[in-house]
């Protein structure tokens, strides 16, 4: 990734972990067929195919949120409207393929990137514009975003295991 100065470093520890997850993203998907990707163990938990587009979603509302014009990128992405207002996942529904969800996260990863590497600390500062419960800030709701994502590839990882699969790789 390119190097850039970083006004803020609450900014600079958010990319660093969010360039962490842009990798551990494509590792922890990688090799899950569709067929598993879809598999939820006889529970109710959410499978791989909704976390994983769950969390190409959220990049792709978070840049709208600070700034990035939506015609900037495709509003024909793999998740579009399956995810619309956070709903959690639907029986019955076939989610599109890890590869379209890689691709998406390909488009979205770069321009958000460095959308929130230009944001202001009275950006920063400013309101949620996700209106979560409790006072916060846009800094405050980037860092719950950005902490989602450890969670749910978390999630999958373990998937991974209770699939047969091998752990996710680091690099």
């Amino acid at each position: 990734m390119e190097t850039k100065q970083i006004a803020d470093s609450r900014v600079g520890l958010l990319i660093t972990l969010y360039d962490m997850h842009t990798t551990f993203y494509s590792n922890v998907i990688d090799g899950i067929s569709d067929k598993d990707a879809h598999n939820r163990l006889n529970t109710k938990a959410n499978h791989v195919a909704w976390i994983a587009g769950s969390i190409v979603h959220e990049r792709f509302e978070l840049a709208y949120a600070i700034g990035v014009n939506k015609k900037d990128i495709s509003e024909n992405r793999a998740s579009s409207g399956l995810f619309k207002d956070h709903q959690g996942i639907q029986d019955n529904v076939s989610y599109p393929s890890l590869a379209d969800y890689r691709k998406d996260w390909g488009l979205i990863t770069p321009v958000l990137r460095d959308q929130l590497l230009s944001l202001s600390d009275d950006q920063l500062n400013g309101p949620d514009p996700f209106e979560m419960p409790g006072e916060n800030t846009l800094f405050d709701a980037i860092t719950f975003l950005i902490d989602r994502e450890s969670y749910c590839i978390g999630q999958i990882g373990l998937y991974r295991r209770l699939l047969g699969y091998e752990a996710m790789k680091y690099q």
